[in-house]
């Protein structure tokens, strides 16, 4: 009594590897095999490349915003003050920063003072917004406390002020340079409102990574921005830190009770969230062209697997005589094809996670060749083309790459199990 072989022998894989390696001139099938190979390969690797890209860039994108921007900023409501002037501006700020860093998850709570002037340097002008925040606090904002490319010494804020770098450049300041803030709400007197002019030794220049921001952003002591915008006594906002920013939403209960009926909140998802959700679209549509991408490039499998049917039928007739089932001849055409779809897939994450891991000179070679400019930090809002892996993005392109491979494989493999090997050897 003869038994059945089992699944996968290792003569099935001998017969599928002499196959995939023969020579056109023994029937093979080589060159195809080659395309399906390449193909694959570069699917695979655009696909990995572009998702991390795109995970790069939004883990950039919001880092800069949870780095160096409130991750909840809490105004108030439009009131009435004893004149009869409407007013935004917080009075009890002491009090209702207590309250508000005494919150479990809040690692600050800190009032602030914002307006928009004038900044100038001899022939230079910028349109800049100013921040009023205590040395302490700038103290706990990483992105610019922790700025790599920082200029001067933060320690010297209760002197001057601190710039971003775009500001400085804009300007043509250094540290120790003075600039001149103009504020159009400046001195009350008897015939009106003039403009306020001020000079500031610029003490610290720092770099967050967003254009914007650096290009924008001045932060001046809280005292001193309370005196310059006629603040005095009140702040315009408190800007809250929290531990855990991705989960903001299951604070804002407990920071309006502590706020204040009157306290408004604009949290960094409100502020960035119609971008991050654009984000997210374009990365579920790219994942779908790229997918496409990979399933044209699986469909040469195909071609290439029924061109080796075509020529391996005197080979699968002998084989069917000599007693191997149907299901022995699937699985060596299955391997064959199953075979491309790996060795494609695994070249492809090799170089995407290459692409990711090297980006930089990459870009660096690319903007060498392209003369320069490649990447406007104006138009991106960062400096430099990001790349994260995420190993879920790689999973997925595995797991789409391989799952795309073994399916069309199936059919031509089929087909060569069904071959009647009296039809295969009946012109031999």
């Amino acid at each position: 009594m003869t038994t059945q072989p089992s699944p996968f022998a290792r003569f099935e894989w001998m017969i599928a590897w002499r196959y995939l390696r023969a020579r056109r001139a023994e029937g093979g099938v080589s060159v195809m095999t080659w395309i399906s190979l390449i193909g694959i390969t570069l699917a695979v690797f655009a696909l990995i490349a572009t998702l991390a890209v795109r995970s790069g860039f939004r883990a950039e994108f919001v880092d800069t915003i949870l780095g160096a921007n409130a991750h909840v900023t809490i105004y108030s409501a439009v009131h009435t003050t004893d004149s009869g002037q409407p007013t935004r501006v917080i009075t009890d700020y002491a009090e209702t920063s207590a309250r508000v860093a005494a919150i479990p998850g809040v690692t600050r709570a800190a009032p602030m003072i914002r307006g928009q002037v004038m900044a100038s340097h001899g022939s230079g002008n910028a349109g800049v917004e100013v921040f009023g925040l205590a040395l302490d606090d700038l103290l706990t904002i990483p992105r610019v406390a922790g700025s790599e490319d920082a200029l001067g010494d933060i320690q010297r804020f209760d002197e001057g002020i601190a710039i971003g770098s775009g500001v400085a450049r804009e300007l043509g300041v250094g540290v120790g340079d003075s600039v001149r803030l103009i504020s159009p709400d400046g001195v009350r007197t008897a015939f009106g409102t003039s403009p306020r002019v001020n000079a500031y030794e610029v003490v610290y220049i720092f770099t967050a990574g967003r254009y914007d921001i650096d290009r924008t952003r001045v932060y001046m002591p809280f005292a001193e921005a309370q005196s310059y915008f006629n603040r005095e006594g009140v702040a315009d906002e408190i800007e809250v830190m929290v531990a855990d920013p991705e989960n903001i939403d299951a604070l804002v209960p407990a920071l309006m009770r502590a706020a204040g009926e009157r306290a408004l909140l604009w949290t960094w998802r409100d502020s960035a969230g119609s971008f991050l959700r654009a984000l997210d679209m374009e990365d579920n549509v790219m994942f779908v062209i790229l997918s496409i991408l990979v399933l044209i490039a699986a469909m040469n499998i195909i071609s290439g697997l029924i061109m080796l049917v075509k020529n391996k039928g005197r080979d699968i007739g002998i084989l069917r005589t000599m007693g191997l089932s149907e299901g022995s001849i699937l699985r060596i055409f299955f391997i064959c094809g199953a075979g491309v779809g790996v060795a494609g897939t695994a070249a492809g994450v090799i170089l995407g996670c290459l692409f990711a891991i090297y980006i930089d000179p990459v870009f660096s070679a690319v903007n060498y060749v392209a003369g320069g400019g490649v990447w406007d930090p104006s138009i991106r809002g960062i400096y430099a083309l990001p790349a994260r892996l995420v190993p879920g993005d790689v999973l997925s392109a595995v797991a789409l790459s391989l799952g795309l491979s073994f399916v069309v494989t199936i059919f031509p493999a089929r087909r060569a199990a069904r071959m009647n090997p009296v039809e295969a050897l009946r012109y031999e």
